[in-house]
């Protein structure tokens, strides 16, 4: 049996899903004609409340577009030091859009408002870049899938309308937070000018993320997906994998959840795992101690057919999803006690 555990974006489609993808109505998206691309963006729009949405290939490439839509060049960007748009996309930050990022250290990933208003720079000092943009990420995919409190969202929104900035979401993991939290996904329409979701992660989809703000944001937002090279034709096809993620497979996360707790309670028993971080959601980061390094752990696991990554020299990373069962987590267990 073959446990892929390095991430979510691992799932498969269902037999199921890909009945879906076989039947759906294509057309030209560039020209604004596939209806399923279309139904997407509209369920996706509708589901947050907001007025439109762009399917897009990845998540980066939503992330990238609104930093880009929302920012001028020498511009800066303030986000978490643990922020996937600054330590997993490449530097698109400073290549896409020419700003600069005011790095800050949260709580496991997430801000508080008192620490986004002391960042931003007086707009009146020709030394400062202009802030213009801060960025959150829910789940915060580096600190062990960490969750935001609406509450705390809503301050730091306070701080971007008395500051005039624009404040984006990268929502890759959102939907766990959603259902960790009780949250609904109307929650989110008022507190953010763009949101990305994505599809490829817990949901399932082979591939896709769409982007959610207004008629005018995502207009702009196409021409600069059309700039990035992400106009995609007959993509009908991989948008009704979306449509169904979507409709079938969001309560299916509660799962992903209790087998990262199963995890995390064997690894809390184990001589050479040491301080683990906290699980929320799907993710379990732990730190490995004494007898091995996390390559070296992450090595004997994948010699019993369980996947792994080792995030550091002393940290593996663990990621739940619809691809493991039950009797999956049980064999990471027995294996891990066995070492």
């Amino acid at each position: 049996m073959h446990i892929e555990l390095r991430s979510d974006t691992f799932t498969k489609p269902t037999a199921a899903m890909l009945q879906a993808m076989q039947v759906a109505v294509v057309g030209d998206d560039v020209f604004g004609e596939d209806p399923t691309v279309n139904e997407l963006q509209q369920y996706c729009a509708t589901l947050f409340g907001m007025e439109a949405a762009l399917f897009c290939p990845s998540g980066t490439m939503t992330n990238q577009i609104a930093i880009k839509c929302h920012t001028q060049p020498a511009d800066e960007v303030i986000c978490d030091y643990l922020s996937h748009v600054y330590q997993y996309e490449g530097g698109g930050i400073a290549y896409n859009s020419g700003c600069s990022v005011q790095l800050l250290h949260g709580n496991l990933g997430r801000l508080t408002a008192t620490q986004v208003a002391a960042a931003i720079n007086n707009k009146h000092d020709v030394h400062k870049a202009t802030t213009s943009l801060v960025v959150l990420e829910n789940t915060v995919n580096r600190a062990g899938g960490s969750c935001y409190e609406l509450i705390d969202m809503q301050h730091i929104k306070e701080v971007c309308i008395s500051n005039n900035l624009a404040l984006h979401l990268d929502g890759a993991r959102l939907f766990n937070a959603i259902v960790a939290t009780g949250q609904q996904t109307t929650d989110y329409s008022n507190l953010f000018d763009s949101i990305s979701i994505c599809l490829s992660k817990g949901l399932g989809a082979p591939i896709g993320s769409v982007l959610l703000g207004t008629q005018a944001f995502i207009h702009k937002a196409r021409r600069v997906r059309k700039l990035m090279g992400g106009g995609m034709r007959q993509a009908g096809n991989i948008a009704a994998a979306g449509l169904y993620a979507l409709q079938h497979n969001i309560p299916l996360l509660v799962n992903d959840h209790y087998h990262a707790q199963q995890l995390a309670t064997c690894l809390a028993t184990l001589p050479f795992v040491g301080i683990i971080q906290p699980v929320y959601t799907n993710i379990v980061i732990f730190e490995v101690v004494g007898t091995y390094t996390a390559a070296q752990l992450a090595a004997h696991l994948a010699t019993h057919h369980i996947n792994s990554i080792a995030i550091s020299p002393t940290h593996i990373r663990f990621v739940l999803h619809l691809g493991i069962t039950q009797a999956m987590v049980q064999q990471v267990i027995n294996t891990l006690q066995a070492l």
